[in-house]
């Protein structure tokens, strides 16, 4: 099943997520349609928030970074319940977009590694360290379920003269290749 993408001006996008249990129901069905919902939209990640659900799940697959980082070719992991343990590294620059901000990219800083703890699609704990797109593409859709946008990120000019483009999107004024879910509406 291929959710809509709830896009800017939804609350849950600024909620903080809640973790869920150990007996979530149809858990693998779930990851399964976010998984879908995902690659229709062609995105490399996708967090629970952007599909309405404010609960501490994203996935990613940054294979498409393989061409720069051939370790890359295989990435495609659920990560539930994560936890950031840290992060370092010298902060780097990388243009970057958002399936809840269509038709936005900007340039966001970000540091080049992150240690993080989550639980796997089987509920196994992990506690691995990432760097480079991998890092990066991590800390965006950990943002999604603490309430943060990338736009977040940028300087007050910056969101000023963006500020007509968020509306527009938060009233669907906006094109795409996949549904959107606009907020307010049903």
């Amino acid at each position: 099943m291929i959710y809509p993408v709830t896009v800017f001006g939804d609350p849950v996008l600024r909620k903080v997520a809640e973790p869920i249990e150990k007996d979530f129901d149809n858990l693998d069905e779930f990851l399964e349609n976010m998984w879908e919902t995902m690659y229709h939209s062609d995105g490399v990640g996708l967090a629970a928030p952007q599909i309405g659900k404010s609960i501490r799940v994203f996935v990613i697959d940054a294979s498409s970074g393989a061409d720069e980082e051939p370790e890359l070719a295989d990435f495609k992991k659920a990560f539930i319940n994560p936890e950031i343990l840290e992060l370092n590294g010298d902060e780097w620059t990388m243009n970057e977009g958002c399936l809840s901000l269509p038709e936005i990219r900007e340039d966001v800083s970000r540091p080049e590694t992150v240690k993080i703890k989550y639980l796997d699609e089987n509920l196994e704990e992990h506690v691995e360290e990432f760097g480079g797109f991998a890092a990066r593409v991590i800390q965006h859709e950990y943002d999604h379920l603490e309430g943060k946008l990338f736009v977040d990120y940028l300087n007050p000019l910056k969101k000023r003269l963006l500020k007509s483009k968020l509306t527009a999107i938060s009233k669907g004024k906006v094109h795409t290749s996949y549904k959107i879910r606009i907020p307010g509406k049903k």
